[in-house]
């Protein structure tokens, strides 16, 4: 157990050197580092809200969009299901989603109970109480459908839920800036951003609902009708840049089939957006793409059209690329928009604030001479208990500490003031599985062991309880990031980091320490 070959001595010492390495830029300016070589390791350690301050905003979702939403999706579902999904199609006429209702006329009275049981089909119970959609019978031929509160209520709840997740994304893509996401009521959604000085960028962000859509022009509307803005059978929509065309209803592709969407570039080498749709969307893309060569489409954001090339040949395997005036930083920040999904409701933005660090620097001071006073007593102890084993214990905690930062700042995590308490208890603790294996190592000597079998012995007695005491504290660690949120994440991430770096130098670290030493062969062994 106490066999430490020299490549493994180099292993360990170079797996130290990185987290040092990583750890370093932490303890520089930003701007100092900035100007450092790109081979140099440059990511730091972020500043939570309550450290550096953030932006601070509070969205509210626009209850009239669900609805809105919830009786164009039905009007959707009529008008397809009505012609495939009922054997044989039942002819409809005056279809229309107006006044907080869905409305159409069946055709063959013969056939309107067959109709009515399909619009049935297409509701859902909420619960145990109520179902989402009323469906009613007028003038013999005419059924109206007309959601319920408690449909409305759950659309709503749905549309939050799915509007938070896609908010939380589309700010932190990688999960590690310890942002704050929180709904508030039934229709709001608190958002806080440590350390962003650009909130109107923020703001961008979010704001956007990122519907994409991709539809054929109606080359047959009329043109004054279109700069009129109204045109017969056609959706009138603005031109980015300026202008209008008129897009058939239909939508051929959209974006809810998109699995991927990043920043490119084009064939001029200007900045755009490819994207990656999914084996259906991609199908359809490249029906509708084979089926219309020379023909213009449309692809449209938020019922604006980006641009209307014109179909030159069929476009397969699923990708496509979206041009336009783009720069390097809008096409990113519009591909980070597609990829976490459209906004299922609008969001609108109603309180906006700067939140300065409610302890800021009084904070990070005192809790830097809390982990220094902290850590020097600890040093001390240490080494006044045990002795050489006791410097090789140190030289682990301090390892241990500088590893943390770095694999901190590799991960690009951000440092909260629950963070902070969770970085000072993981080095007061740090030192435990030493106090064991010493511990251990001394029993073996008072039953008379010579120096290698006590050592041995005691590394391998203290191993098992070493494990098992910190398995149980990274389960409590999952259970606080799984569970919690902001702050109390930015605590479990800095705990379990610390468990997995204290076990490696406190074991593994000072067993190397101790293997060296032994090469020696000493006689007599002092703990």
């Amino acid at each position: 157990m106490l066999d430490f070959p020299r490549w493994k001595i180099w292993w360990v010492s170079l797996l130290c050197l990185v987290g040092i390495a990583l750890a370093v830029p932490t303890f520089f300016p930003e701007k100092q580092v900035g100007s450092w070589p790109s081979w140099i390791p440059s990511q730091r350690i972020n500043l939570g809200l309550d450290l550096a301050g953030g932006s601070h905003l509070l969205l509210e979702a626009d209850t009239r969009d669900v609805a809105k939403q919830k009786l164009e999706q039905m009007q959707d579902t009529i008008r397809l299901g009505m012609r495939r999904g009922v054997d044989p199609a039942i002819q409809i006429d005056n279809l229309t989603a107006a006044d907080g209702k869905v409305s159409f006329i069946v055709n063959d009275p013969a056939r309107l109970d067959a109709a009515v049981e399909y619009a049935r089909t297409q509701t859902q119970p909420i619960g145990l109480g109520p179902r989402d959609w009323n469906v009613n019978v007028f003038d013999q031929n005419r059924i109206e459908m007309t959601p319920t509160q408690a449909g409305i209520e759950a659309a709503l709840d749905n549309a939050m839920a799915s509007a938070r997740e896609v908010v939380c994304t589309r700010i932190d893509p990688s999960g590690t800036r310890e942002i704050t996401c929180i709904r508030q009521g039934d229709n709001r959604i608190l958002v806080q951003v440590p350390g962003t000085d650009d909130p109107e960028a923020l703001k961008r962000m979010i704001g956007k609902t990122a519907r994409l859509e991709f539809k054929l022009l109606n080359e047959n509307a009329d043109p004054a009708a279109v700069e009129a803005g109204r045109a017969a059978g056609a959706q009138v929509l603005p031109v980015l840049g300026g202008g209008r065309i008129a897009v058939q209803r239909r939508v051929f592709v959209s974006g809810d089939r998109l699995i991927d969407a990043r920043q490119s570039f084009d064939e001029n080498g200007r900045p755009s957006i490819a994207i990656t749709f999914d084996a259906t969307g991609g199908k359809q893309f490249a029906k509708v793409t084979q089926d219309n060569v020379g023909k213009p489409f449309a692809m449209i954001l938020d019922d604006v059209v980006l641009s209307y090339p014109t179909i030159q040949q069929a476009i397969l395997g699923g990708e496509a690329q979206i041009t336009g005036n783009y720069t390097v930083e809008s096409a990113n920040e519009l591909a980070v928009q597609l990829a976490s999904g459209k906004l299922p409701v609008a969001l609108t933005v109603i309180e906006e604030r700067s939140v300065g660090p409610d302890l800021g620097k009084d904070s990070i001071q005192k809790g830097v001479l809390a982990g220094i006073v902290g850590t020097a007593g600890i040093l001390i102890f240490m080494f006044l208990t045990y002795g050489r084993f006791g410097l090789y214990a140190d030289i682990a905690l301090v390892l241990n500490v500088i590893v943390i930062l770095g694999i901190m700042a590799l991960f690009n995590s951000t440092l909260t003031l629950p963070g902070i308490a969770g970085f000072v208890l993981t080095v007061g603790a740090a030192v435990d599985a030493n106090v064991i294996i010493n511990e251990r190592i001394r029993e073996e000597q008072r039953r008379g062991r010579n120096v290698l079998d006590s050592i041995k012995h005691g590394y391998d007695e203290a191993r098992t309880a070493i494990f098992d005491a910190n398995i149980t504290n990274v389960i409590a660690g999952i259970l606080l990031y799984w569970l919690g949120s902001g702050p109390v994440k930015g605590f479990a991430v800095v705990m379990m980091i610390g468990i997995a770096t204290s076990v490696f130098t406190a074991v593994t670290v000072t067993r190397m320490f101790v293997s060296i030493w032994l090469r020696k062969r000493p006689k007599v062994l002092r703990i």
